[in-house]
């Protein structure tokens, strides 16, 4: 399969912790610990003939409100080829540690408005990846009334935006029959050093980078 990356593209990297995942924020190359990390790290190895260059800008406890607000400095500035967000988790957990609800409504509109304001000033290549969830603890299990539909939401927009759209939430579900929920996620959101494999696994297969 022909890998849909381009020589010499800058990928962007974008969302909350699961992106973030620790990167140094003093230092504008650093890919954080997680799945883009090992993503590009693959990438980089099987196609270094096409000298891609990877950024992650995702912060901490991000939301798509919180995108919004610094989209411009951290996505539209730095002119990137190829754009994937990881975006809603948050959107969903604050509504049960804060009360501090995101509708799927707003979820919808402010994700639309990012895309739509990335391809008008940038031009570039979408992925999304939708958020998943797994029941650990328990309690979890009720947050999928929130997050399911916002789930829909992102499958829809990469189907408006003619993005790649990486599925994680059936993806998770199955890698639990294997081994145990907190195994990939021990608090049902935040990967493992093996969840952000499977992620970065299945982000490489989405932009044809690598084979099933």
């Amino acid at each position: 399969m022909e890998a849909w990356i381009q020589q010499g593209d800058v990928v962007l990297f974008q969302g909350d912790s699961i992106t973030d995942a620790g990167r140094n924020r003093d230092k504008s190359d650093d890919l954080g610990k997680g799945y883009a990390l090992m993503a590009a790290a693959q990438f980089s190895a099987l196609y270094p003939e096409k000298q891609a260059t990877f950024i992650n800008r995702g912060i901490s406890g991000n939301r798509v409100v919180d995108l919004q607000q610094r989209w411009q400095q951290d996505c539209i500035d730095l002119k990137p080829n190829v754009v994937s967000i990881y975006i809603g988790i948050n959107d969903t957990w604050r509504r049960y540690d804060r009360n501090d609800p995101t509708s799927t409504e707003q979820f919808a509109e402010g994700y639309r408005k990012l895309l739509r304001e990335t391809v008008a000033a940038t031009g570039a290549r979408l992925v999304l990846i939708e958020p998943f969830l797994l029941p650990v603890p328990e309690d979890r299990k009720r947050w999928r009334e929130d997050l399911d539909p916002k789930i829909t939401v992102v499958r829809e927009l990469a189907v408006e935006f003619g993005a790649r759209l990486v599925c994680l939430d059936g993806l998770f579900a199955q890698a639990s029959t294997r081994a145990s929920a907190a195994f990939w996620a021990p608090d049902g959101v935040h990967p493992s050093p093996g969840g952000h494999a499977l992620i970065a696994k299945a982000w490489l297969q989405t932009v044809g980078a690598l084979n099933s």
